[in-house]
């Protein structure tokens, strides 16, 4: 047999119109568009593009807006699955309880046309913001409340989690979060995803699969491993001491390095833009400040004993909005899949379209 690849690093598996990452120089694309142009779109604009492949023209955002705000509310039945599962510390098992549970509770979930594993996909997608704060809003003793269907996807989740219409800037910026957060190629859960799709399972089984896959702290757990080391360090003028223990005693700081970018991850630049003008809007730029001191540090001492920078990756500076929006740690990975659920599904889609089973082969040793 040929020579194995630890991790399948660079192995190509398939084929994919969904997205593309050069990873030398920084690049990220959704259907062909660079991610700082998607960044100025909606989410349910980025979301109609991942899951039909297109831009929608007015009507048709229009009419897929109306179609994600309707489907918003989620049953008593579900309320009280999420309120019996009010337990433990991390959000994500609740909501992967409930997607399972709202599986059997789906009319159309033995049917696999494409029509039904469409309307399937259009709730996941709807439904993911009103789980995730009916998760938090419980654990945190509150009742949870009900949608406001004129809200924007960001604006109505925040409004959900805290009670209040979120600012202008904080709906945006959680609104952004989203759409960056939304695909990333054959990362762990997405690739795991579609091992599940292939075996012709239903579209609920491989978005649990997702789920599951997201929540190590080396994939989507990370983002919940930044905000706790920002909350260790403390101050900025802890950061330096924080990052030089660290290295001394050959440990890993959270939030730095990825696996198939050689440069800076486009999307850290868009979240540090984010996070400072979250610090602005707030006069308060405590947790910005922090997170810079770590990536000056970072990057000098990589310069100096590696002879080459190390850049934050896209959990660094999106753990410092979730601090800006007083988003817990433990709700962190949770957020993380409600914007990733519309690149799961689209991908779902792709692997149902031209489906071979993945089956890799392993190198007995």
């Amino acid at each position: 047999m040929q020579d194995t690849k630890k991790g399948l690093e660079d192995v190509l598996a398939l084929d994919t119109s969904i997205c593309s990452i050069d990873g030398r120089q920084g690049i990220l694309k959704y259907r062909g568009i660079e991610v700082e142009r998607l960044e100025q779109m909606s989410y349910d604009a980025v979301s109609y593009l991942l899951i039909y492949g297109k831009i929608p023209d007015k009507k048709e955002l229009d009419d897929y807006s109306k179609k994600l705000r309707s489907e918003r509310y989620i049953s008593s039945d579900i309320l009280n699955v999420l309120n019996v599962c009010n337990y433990g510390s991390e959000a994500l098992d609740s909501l992967r309880t409930a997607v399972c549970c709202s599986a059997h509770m789906d009319t159309e979930k033995d049917d696999s046309s494409m029509e039904a594993n469409m309307s399937k996909s259009i709730r996941l997608v709807a439904k993911f913001p009103t789980l995730v704060a009916s998760v938090h809003r419980y654990k945190t003793g509150q009742l949870p409340i009900a949608p406001d269907e004129n809200l924007s996807h960001g604006a109505n989740f925040l409004y959900m989690l805290k009670g209040k219409v979120p600012t202008e800037l904080e709906a945006d910026a959680i609104e952004k979060d989203f759409i960056l957060s939304a695909e990333h190629e054959l990362n762990p859960s997405t690739f795991s995803l579609r091992i599940t799709a292939s075996t012709m399972a239903d579209i609920y089984s491989a978005v649990i699969t997702g789920l599951c896959t997201l929540k190590g702290p080396l994939h989507g757990g990370a983002r919940k491993g930044v905000m706790n080391m920002l909350d260790e360090v403390s101050n900025s003028e802890n950061a330096e001491k924080y990052v030089l223990d660290k290295l001394l005693h050959r440990q890993k700081v959270m939030g730095f390095g990825h696996r198939v970018y050689k440069t800076c991850d486009p999307r850290a630049k868009l979240f540090k833009d984010i996070a400072r003008q979250l610090a602005d809007e707030q006069g308060n730029s405590h947790w910005y400040d922090v997170a810079e001191n770590l990536e000056h540090t970072m990057y000098r001492e990589f310069m100096a004993t590696k002879g080459k920078p190390i850049f934050p990756n896209v959990d660094f500076y999106s753990a410092v909005v979730y601090k800006y929006l007083d988003i817990p740690p433990e709700l962190a990975t949770s957020v993380f899949a409600t914007g990733r659920v519309s690149g799961w599904v689209s991908h779902y889609f792709e692997q149902y379209a031209n489906n071979r089973v993945i089956r890799p082969r392993a190198n007995y040793i």
